[in-house]
């Protein structure tokens, strides 16, 4: 392709046709908002004890007593979540007449699991996987591990989404990875095992971003240059952030995960008429030799900006050189300027989602807990955005890495009694992470060659994935000690922070086309 921006600057930086695309383009976006992090709803583990069978023949006295009480991690006394006392000797100790603490000592009585299974309590939560398939005690580990399975998911649709989309079209893998959303959440509402939920949610993750990243590079091919800048700053990001906003309210009505379900899957259903008014990406109709195909959208795109398009669009071009990940292995400063972006991405990744995903575990009511959670993201990406314009990006990140995981490190020394307190430092922790992860995404962009950007992009967007995958299971030790989750989030990100301060400059830098250019211009 010859200058492609310069072929069709006749269409303008704005008008009808580019307006159309923008905001059509973005209410995808809206559906991995609230496909993304349902599983903090899905997966939610409501307090439980022991079921003790109606059919025991236990005194009021004995009943009352035979669940003993534990410490939670957070210090506070509760009912014991995976033991009661045996029940053949309560019920031998209650047919006798003996009242438990005056006629028997209680540590005297052997303890057992919950061979009965659980009761749960359905005050916030009607059902979850945890209550229908009992996800708790031995098998805690299962719920960490099914939010793991999303994310899977992400790391094998990133790798394979930008290969299927640059032989079959962007449009297409955007509407297939739609339908597969649809298709395969409604069938995780009818999963019958959690095995069963674990591999739909694995297909989930893998359309889910393949329906972002194709989303994201047909707006970038297919707008003009100033509102491609508006488009991958702001406006991914914000029409996101309404999805997730719409998450807890969808919860908060339909409180059984088998029916949020269905009615999240039923939303994919509602962008099937955009196929009629989203164009497939000239650049890459272009770039398959399909210059008519091409020609004709550029014409109709100059019709509805009512601008006239000359009779030839596009000239002959010769070649372009095709790069792998071998020619980012080859320099020594690209090698570096890698590793530490892996690190980076990593990290974000890990405190973005661990905050994300724990917003059920907080104090005070889940459902406005990842309302305002949700919210915090809104000015953290307008904040970021503009600070983006004029502020040096390596002090930015390194500002923003700092806020995120000194407030999380902070949490530790509230007293219990401020619940208010500690939900206001997660979530300034939260909208540090949040800019963080705006940053990531420019700077990087910014730091690599033109030739090489895709790929140095793909390979930080394979580690994000390892730190999602990885941040279940940091909030999981909150089971052992509520303060750990914050205590390694906070120091990996600070840490990183002091990596990223090795990173080269690239405010008011030209970007590099080559190789050769980087190493000058970053030099």
């Amino acid at each position: 392709m010859g200058d492609y921006d310069k072929d069709t600057a006749f269409i303008g930086q704005s008008g009808r046709y580019f307006w159309a695309a923008f905001f059509l383009l973005n209410t995808v976006f809206i559906s991995t908002g609230f496909t993304g992090l349902y599983i903090v709803f899905v997966g939610a583990v409501p307090p439980h004890h022991c079921l003790i069978p109606r059919q025991a023949n236990l005194t009021a006295e004995w009943r009352a007593v035979i669940v003993p009480t534990e410490t939670a991690a957070s210090g506070e006394e509760r009912p014991s979540r995976c033991s009661r006392y045996r029940l053949d000797m309560v019920s031998n100790l209650s047919a006798l007449g003996l009242i438990p603490g005056r006629d028997i000592n209680l540590t005297d009585v052997a303890l057992e699991g919950c061979v009965d299974g659980w009761s749960y309590s359905q005050d916030i939560f009607k059902s979850t996987i945890a209550t229908e398939w009992d996800l708790v005690c031995g098998d805690s580990w299962k719920v960490p591990f099914a939010s793991s399975t999303l994310f899977m998911g992400f790391l094998i649709g990133s790798l394979i989404s930008g290969q299927l989309s640059d032989r079959f079209g962007r449009k297409k893998v955007l509407f297939v990875s739609l339908a597969a959303q649809f298709v395969f959440v409604f069938l995780q509402s009818l999963s019958t095992s959690w095995i069963l939920f674990c591999i739909t949610f694995l297909f989930i993750g893998a359309a889910q971003i393949a329906l972002y990243i194709s989303a994201f590079v047909l707006g970038t091919e297919l707008l003009s240059k100033s509102m491609r800048v508006l488009f991958t700053t702001l406006g991914t990001f914000l029409f996101y952030c309404i999805g997730y906003m719409l998450l807890p309210w969808l919860a908060y009505c339909f409180r059984d995960w088998r029916t949020l379900l269905a009615v999240i899957s039923s939303f994919s259903l509602a962008y099937i008429p955009l196929w009629w008014f989203i164009s497939e990406s000239p650049r890459w109709l272009l770039s398959q030799g399909r210059v008519a195909e091409a020609e004709f959208i550029l014409r109709h795109a100059a019709k509805k900006n009512k601008v006239e398009a000359p009779e030839v669009i596009f000239k002959d071009s010769g070649k372009i050189k095709k790069y792998t990940i071998i020619d980012v292995l080859k320099s020594r400063k690209l090698r570096l300027i890698t590793l530490l972006c892996l690190t980076l991405w990593m990290s974000v990744n890990i405190g973005y989602f661990g905050l994300s995903l724990n917003t059920s575990n907080l104090s005070g009511d889940p459902y406005m807990n990842c309302f305002l959670s949700a919210c915090t993201e809104v000015p953290a990406h307008v904040m970021s955005t503009l600070l983006l314009r004029n502020c040096p990006r390596r002090a930015l990140l390194s500002s923003f890495l700092i806020i995120g995981g000194g407030f999380l490190l902070l949490v530790q020394f509230i007293p219990e009694s401020l619940h208010g307190l500690t939900l206001a430092m997660v979530l300034t922790g939260k909208f540090g992470f949040t800019m963080a992860f705006s940053v990531v995404y420019i700077y990087t962009a910014e730091l690599y060659p033109t030739v090489l950007r895709n790929i140095g992009i793909g390979m930080c967007s394979s580690a994000a994935r390892i730190g999602s995958i990885t941040a279940p299971y940091v909030i999981y030790l909150g089971t052992y000690n509520k303060f750990l989750p914050y205590i390694l989030m906070g120091s990996i990100t600070v840490g990183s922070a002091v990596v990223n301060v090795f990173l080269p400059e690239t405010l008011n830098k030209q970007l590099p086309e080559t190789v050769e250019e980087m190493q000058e211009c970053q030099g």
